[in-house]
């Protein structure tokens, strides 16, 4: 059997928003303390610099005067003097913008990804090789060294009449391993008089839990929920204690506290997202279309003859209306999820419709969610 491209479409549509419904369902499970935060300070640190790669097959920068000066720069360290006048920024080169992130406790000579991207109108950065360039912090200073060969993802071709053909992005490359690290960054964790243990999401209830976890494993009240983010926990000085601490208090089990009733709409993609926690009350919905065509038919008028008129022409319009009317339908008190998903079913409402039919239900007092909309 074939379905029609309306059914279809309704189908893609509510296919992303089932699935995530099954999942919101189900029952919170204990998780690890570490899976809902992380300590304060212990942070990856974003390096950034500026390069050049070179070996290009021509499809690097032709005239950028970032390249001619990186090549000069890269040249001039070698004791080669280039003649005035003279522009080494060829298609073989690329100016490009190095970047990576630094994690904590990186230790000098220890190595690290980076990510290569073109600057300027290199075509793509394949088979390329970055020339050795510093990657600084946000201080201003140096704490790795970049270089190596590119593995670019992407691919470009061009032909002579002007057709091109891109796969993915060709002018961005990584290296694997490609910076050394050459300077530590001081997380401070030892010395500080107290452990801040910040939760990727701010709950007050999930705080308190992870408090009284941390109080029942090392001792009572050496914990304490500072707010709906921040867990402080008494600990001594010293930076091997605290890191057996700290690996003790990351694998203890907590019951993250149920999330807010939150309905997320994106209004790009029509993609609707309900979680388990949201409820309706009670009220009475009615939806429906009204669709009114209009079509110009002119009709073309010849004069008689010898009358010496002109050819015109007279508007001819039809107009056609079209109400696709729609029972209303009731919704029970307090409605669960599971009733929520099977009345957006039994009406067939579009991903547009359902979000319109949902700010009704907002604004009516009926509906006990938070509404986003992005």
């Amino acid at each position: 059997m074939t379905l029609s491209p309306k059914i279809t479409r309704f189908i893609h549509a509510f296919a992303a928003v089932v699935i995530t419904l099954l999942i919101a369902m189900q029952p919170a499970q204990a998780e690890r303390i570490k899976d809902l935060g992380h300590f304060a300070g212990l942070r990856t640190n974003q390096l950034v610099g500026y390069g050049v790669v070179v070996g290009l097959a021509g499809t690097g920068d032709d005239s950028l005067e970032y390249a001619t000066l990186g090549v000069k720069g890269m040249t001039s360290r070698f004791g080669l003097a280039l003649p005035p006048g003279v522009n080494p920024a060829t298609k073989n080169a690329a100016a490009v913008m190095v970047t990576a992130e630094m994690p904590a406790f990186a230790k000098p000579g220890q190595r690290m990804d980076v990510t290569v991207s073109a600057l300027g109108k290199a075509k793509s950065l394949r088979g390329g090789t970055l020339i050795l360039m510093p990657l600084y912090g946000a201080d201003q200073q140096i704490y790795a060294m970049a270089q190596g060969n590119l593995a670019v993802g992407g691919l470009g071709i061009s032909a002579t009449d002007g057709s091109r053909l891109t796969v993915n992005i060709p002018s961005v490359g990584r290296i694997s391993g490609g910076a050394t690290i050459e300077r530590t960054v001081a997380t401070g964790f030892e010395s500080e008089p107290f452990l801040s243990f910040n939760l990727s999401d701010a709950d007050l209830t999930t705080s308190l839990r992870v408090a009284d976890a941390i109080n029942a494993a090392i001792g009572t009240d050496k914990a304490i929920a500072a707010d709906a983010v921040t867990v402080r926990i008494t600990a001594p000085i010293g930076a091997q204690e605290r890191v057996m601490l700290m690996g003790k208090i990351e694998n203890l089990m907590v019951k993250p506290a149920e999330a807010r009733a939150r309905i997320i709409v994106n209004a790009r993609t029509g993609t609707v997202v309900i979680n388990g926690a949201v409820r309706l009350g009670p009220a009475a919905v009615t939806h429906g279309k009204l669709t009114v065509r209009v079509e110009e038919n002119p009709t073309v008028v010849q004069p008689a003859p010898f009358s010496r008129g002109r050819t015109t022409t007279e508007p001819n319009s039809d107009i056609a209306l079209e109400d696709d009317g729609a029972p209303a339908f009731e919704i029970g008190r307090r409605a669960s999820l599971s009733e929520i998903v099977e009345t957006i079913n039994s009406i067939g409402v579009s991903p547009s419709d359902l979000t319109a039919i949902l700010e009704g239900l907002k604004q009516a007092g009926a509906l006990k969610a938070e509404l986003i909309i992005i």
